[in-house]
């Protein structure tokens, strides 16, 4: 990323589900894609919820890409009928659906030895819009897909997660950003409230933490971003230390 300190930076956010607007489902990706967003020195500018309809998504979709300098979409990239969105998105652009070669070996390396294998419904999650590019995804196989300066990623907030943890870094943004890791032999649900706390004590600082089973042993890295190398530094000293205080061994640079 490169440092710009005159132009203010933008994006929009099209959600996209019937299960949102029906209030089955709340929606999480809000608040993580627009604190994920400003970590990166951008601002979520505007956000749509939309119904799994081609014209409601290609409308938003066209309104949102000109107006911002990033538009990011969730849910609808699944391997259901429903899962609509590159469809709506290859329509707004005027380019063909296309089936990715690299998506299609990834999920055919994700499936190999899982019942039904690389079926029709999941070979859909390997279809983006003519000329996009992947964004990496640890936790379904299913990857992300990037279209320019637009970026569709799914409904589920742990897989939406991992996405943007591929994405970090990678964004031309409004300053430049310094990440460090720290990796512990402990289950992230027993040390959540300490992550909590360093994040909510260091202003513009993001944590995020990724489990791991290993040796037989469960743990996690932790990965600290921030825009101020001083805040990062006090972020990392403070984890460090809370996780000292609780008697819990801790690896810099991560396991």
């Amino acid at each position: 990323m490169s440092m710009n300190n005159e132009k203010v930076w933008t994006a929009g956010l099209v959600v996209i589900g019937d299960e949102i607007l029906s209030g089955r489902t709340a929606d999480k990706n809000i608040a993580q894609i627009a604190s994920w967003l400003q970590v990166q020195g951008i601002r979520l500018a505007e956000v749509r919820v939309v119904a799994d309809d081609m014209d409601a998504i290609a409308g938003a979709v066209n309104a949102l890409r000109t107006a911002y300098d990033y538009l990011f979409t969730t849910g609808g990239i699944g391997p259901t009928h429903d899962d609509i969105t590159v469809d709506a998105i290859a329509a707004a652009l005027g380019v063909d659906v296309v089936i990715h070669p690299q998506a299609r070996a990834m999920l055919e390396d994700y499936y190999k030895d899982k019942p039904g294998g690389l079926n029709d419904a999941r070979l859909r999650m390997a279809r983006v819009p003519d000329g996009a590019d992947l964004i990496p995804n640890a936790m379904s196989g299913a990857p992300g897909i990037r279209h320019g300066n637009i970026f569709l990623m799914a409904g589920v907030p742990a897989i939406t997660a991992q996405m943007l943890h591929g994405l970090t870094g990678q964004l031309e943004g409004g300053a430049p950003l310094m990440v460090e890791t720290v990796g512990c032999w402990t289950a992230e649900s027993e040390v959540a409230e300490i992550l909590r706390e360093v994040e909510k004590a260091h202003e513009g600082c993001q944590i995020g933490s990724y489990p791991f089973f290993r040796e037989g042993r469960t743990g996690a890295n932790f990965v600290i971003r921030s825009t101020s190398r001083d805040v990062l530094e006090s972020a990392v000293d403070t984890l460090c230390e809370a996780l000292a205080e609780t008697g819990r061994d801790f690896t810099p640079g991560g396991i």
